[in-house]
C-alpha cells in the first residue's frame, strides 16, 4: 500500500541560512570556473545511480551533479544507512523525509506532485521505496556506523565497516525490517536495486573508497564507495567516485550556477530537518564546513574493468 508524502513549505530559517550561503559564495567564489561536462556514448537513454551512506550527502558532495542529471533523465537513489546518528525513528524518518524534498528540487519540473512510497522486496529483503516522475528512492535503513566505523550503542553497535571485514555476520536494520547475511548478501542486494533501473548508459554516483584520494571521511561514506568497487567489475556500468569530507581543504571550482544548485539542495533538505526540531540543522552546527562543500564538487572515474561478457566497463570512458 502506497502513502503520499507532503513535504513543508519553506520555513523562517531560509532566509538567514541563504544569505549565509550566498555571501560566501560571493566572498570566495566569483570567476571560478565549472569542471567540464559529463559526456556519454551509448545508444541506451541515459540513467544514473546514487548510492550513499546519508541523506544529506549527495547534496553536498556532488548535488551540483545530481541536479543536472536527475533533471534530464532516469534517476535513482539509493541509501544505505538510517543516518540515525545514534538517536530514536523520529530523527531518522525525518531525514528520509528530508531527502525526499531534496529529490525534489532535482527533479525540476518532473518533482511535480506527490511521492508514492511502499515497500518492495530485493532478495527477500523488505526496503523502503518512494517513487516521483523518472525517480526512485531506496531507504535500507542499516545503522549508522559513526564516523569512526564503531557504530553506536543503540543498536547493538552494528556497522557496515564491521560487516565488510566480517567483525559482525550479520546486520539488521534500525527498523528490524531485515537482516543481511554478510556483505555478499548486501552487496548483491544492491545491485539488485542498481538493475532495477541500469542500463549500458547507466552512471553510478558514489564517495570515493580510496583513503588516500578521500582522506579524513566518515567511515560509512568510504564503504558506500567500496560497495560499489565490489560490483562493478562485472557490469557495464559508469562509474564516479567524489570526495568527501576533504573537499573542503580542496580549492573552488563550482561555477555560480553549480553553487546555487548546491545551495538550493541542501537548503531544501536543511529546511525540512529544522521543521521537526531546529537544533538538527547540520548547517547550523558547521557552517564554515558546509559552505565550504557548497563551493566544491570533486570526482574521478576508476579504471575500466571486465564486464562478464568480456567488454571492457566503460567507466573511464568518461569525459
Amino acid at each position: 500500500m502506497h502513502s503520499a508524502i507532503e513535504l513543508g513549505q519553506p520555513g523562517k530559517w531560509q532566509r538567514w541560512w541563504q544569505r549565509a550561503v550566498l555571501i560566501a559564495a560571493a566572498v570566495s567564489w566569483n570567476g571560478v570556473a565549472a569542471q567540464p561536462v559529463v559526456r556519454y556514448t551509448s545508444n541506451s537513454k541515459q540513467s544514473d545511480v546514487i548510492v550513499v551512506a546519508h541523506q544529506d550527502d549527495w547534496q553536498l558532495f556532488l548535488g551540483d551533479v545530481a541536479a543536472a542529471r536527475a533533471a534530464s533523465g532516469p534517476t535513482t537513489f539509493i541509501y544505505l544507512t538510517a543516518g540515525d546518528d545514534g538517536r530514536d525513528s523520529t530523527y531518522w524518518l525525518t531525514r528520509e523525509k528530508a531527502a525526499l524534498r531534496s529529490t525534489r528540487i532535482a527533479l525540476g519540473a518532473g518533482g511535480r506532485g506527490e511521492f508514492a512510497c511502499g515497500v518492495m522486496n530485493a532478495r527477500a529483503h523488505p526496503i523502503r521505496e518512494c517513487t516521483l516522475g523518472d525517480s526512485k528512492s531506496f531507504f535500507l535503513r542499516l545503522p549508522d556506523g559513526k564516523r569512526n566505523g564503531r557504530g553506536f550503542s543503540r543498536y547493538g553497535n552494528q556497522s557496515m565497516r564491521k560487516l565488510r571485514v566480517g567483525n559482525i555476520p550479520v546486520i539488521t536494520a534500525v527498523d528490524s525490517s531485515t537482516t543481511y547475511k554478510g556483505w555478499n548478501d548486501l552487496a548483491a542486494t544492491v545491485a539488485a536495486l542498481i538493475d532495477t533501473s541500469a542500463n549500458e548508459s547507466t552512471t553510478v554516483h558514489t564517495m570515493d573508497p580510496n583513503v588516500a584520494v578521500n582522506p579524513h571521511d566518515h567511515f560509512d561514506h568510504r564503504i558506500a564507495g567500496a560497495l560499489i568497487e565490489t560490483l562493478r567489475g562485472g557490469r557495464p556500468w559508469r562509474v564516479r567516485y567524489y570526495v568527501g569530507y576533504a573537499l573542503s581543504s580542496r580549492a573552488p571550482n563550482r561555477s555560480n550556477e553549480q553553487v546555487r544548485a548546491k545551495t538550493a539542495l541542501f537548503l531544501a533538505y536543511d529546511e525540512e530537518v529544522q521543521r521537526t526540531n531546529p537544533q538538527w540543522s547540520a548547517y547550523r552546527e558547521h557552517p564554515a564546513f558546509y559552505s565550504q562543500c557548497l563551493l566544491r564538487t570533486y570526482a574521478r572515474s576508476p579504471k575500466a574493468e571486465t564486464t562478464k561478457s568480456g567488454r571492457r566497463s566503460p567507466s573511464a570512458v568518461i569525459r
